[in-house]
């Protein structure tokens, strides 16, 4: 019996990622304007340990040598995104200059090194000037985001071959005007779809801009999370359909639709508004590709008491879970492309985030550092990613989550999801066993997962 083969069609795309505020350090360097993130983290009691993004991994100053770990992997590509309010301090009318250089800087060294440049605009770190006038709850800031947007084409799009607009606008809005565990910590349900909805006419906006002024690519990235019933009663499966419209139809739909699914009425009640029909024409722009960010599935079962969904997750006995409470479940990653192509069509896709947190031992005398659940976990779903592919998904490419250990947001630098080690202490920089594997899959263009 021969063993199934897992080589990646020829030209896969093979990268990593980062994000603005979780690696840079230096967020008011150099002119640069205050983001909510760095309100957010400087206000007690809001991160783990009052950790801050202060320093991070200093890469604001330390890019030229990340960028050789990179090529170090052989990445064939880097997804990293763009701080708001570095480049236009107060989000929108003037730019700076030293801001913007930073990014033009940082391009060039991936082009040098062969490193394709894959940009965010927003990963979560809006400028705190826009939310002083209202952030994402204001309808103004559609046209805010486009008009930094066109600054950023303009500037890089010459060697920026892939943009996306937005990361995980449903962890924005949940986190951060739902439940306030994340920036800017509102809790309310009356602004959360208004949040939301400003969230993907920015991102219409934006990609409108693009299509002016751009040459290249632009797409969108959504965190997608499989929920899996419970059981068969009537009230766990309603409960999954509810979780799977909050979570995973919220933001895709629009985008891709042009709607919402009907169960967000249900889920917000009166506090869902009647969106205009043309700003539904605004969300639903031409997008060249979709990227994915998976992690873990939900088991989903009804609870009365749970807000606002009448959902909760269920941890499933036996199973490896993440320092993060998230199941190990790389059937989830086959499951969700697959579904995603059934439901948007034949969309050209990329995992733009997938990774693990799981402790790490001290770096050893020789620089050995060995993550077995890690390296497990990226072994299982790159096989995962392999079966889509042979199902008939359009899958272009794969970012590892993360690049190196960083901010994990308000959870601070309790965990680490890094292929490369980071003493925070010392910036230094070592290889996990995990890292080593990725750069032999990428080597192989996954052969070695045949083995």
């Amino acid at each position: 019996m021969t063993r199934p083969s897992f080589r990646f069609p020829d030209g896969f795309h093979w990268g990593a990622a980062t994000s603005a505020y979780q690696i840079e350090g230096s967020p008011l360097a150099d002119g640069a304007g205050p983001s909510i993130w760095q309100r957010f983290a400087h206000t007690p009691g809001m991160m783990a340990n009052g950790d801050t993004g202060d320093i991070a991994c200093d890469h604001y100053r330390r890019y030229k040598d990340d960028v050789q770990l990179m090529k170090a992997l052989g990445l064939r590509g880097y997804r990293f995104s763009i701080s708001w309010a570095r480049v236009l301090p107060e989000g929108t009318g003037r730019v700076n200059p030293k801001g913007l250089d930073f990014y033009s800087r940082l391009v060039d060294q991936l082009l040098e090194n062969g490193i394709a440049p894959n940009a965010t605009l927003f990963h979560w770190d809006l400028p705190a000037a826009l939310d002083d006038r209202g952030g994402w709850l204001n309808r103004d800031s559609a046209h805010w985001f486009a008009e930094y947007a066109e600054v950023m084409f303009k500037a890089l799009d010459d060697r920026v071959p892939r943009w996306s607009t937005l990361n995980e606008p449903w962890v924005v809005t949940d986190g951060g005007y739902l439940h306030g565990a994340l920036a800017p910590g509102h809790r309310n349900k009356f602004e959360a779809p208004i949040a939301g909805h400003n969230l993907m006419r920015a991102s219409g906006a934006g990609i409108q801009a693009y299509r002016a002024h751009g040459r290249h690519e632009i797409g969108v990235v959504f965190n997608i999370e499989p929920k899996y019933p419970y059981s068969d009663r009537a009230e766990d499966l309603a409960a999954t359909r509810r979780a799977h419209a909050y979570m995973n139809l919220q933001f895709a739909d629009p985008a891709l639709l042009g709607s919402y699914p009907p169960e967000l009425r249900e889920i917000f009640g009166e506090a869902w508004p009647d969106f205009p029909e043309e700003d539904l024409e605004l969300t639903n722009q031409k997008v060249d590709f979709v990227g994915i960010n998976y992690y873990t599935r939900a088991v989903v079962k009804h609870d009365a008491n749970a807000y606002p969904l009448q959902a909760v997750s269920v941890r499933q006995p036996n199973r490896t879970h993440t320092e993060t409470g998230w199941e190990v479940f790389e059937q989830g990653l086959t499951d969700t492309l697959t579904w995603f192509k059934q439901r948007y069509g034949d969309i050209p896709l990329y995992i733009t985030e997938n990774g693990s947190a799981f402790y790490d031992p001290p770096v050893a005398e020789n620089d050995a550092l060995d993550d077995p659940l890690r390296t497990d976990y990226l072994r299982k779903h790159l096989k995962a990613l392999h079966r889509a592919i042979e199902a008939g998904v359009n899958l272009k490419g794969y970012y590892a989550w993360s690049l190196m250990d960083n901010l994990e947001w308000s959870l601070g630098f309790s965990k680490r999801f890094g292929l490369y080690h980071v003493d925070f202490a010392t910036q230094k920089r070592t290889p996990k066993a995990s890292a080593k594997l990725y750069a032999r899959v990428i080597e192989s263009n996954g052969g070695v997962l045949d083995t």
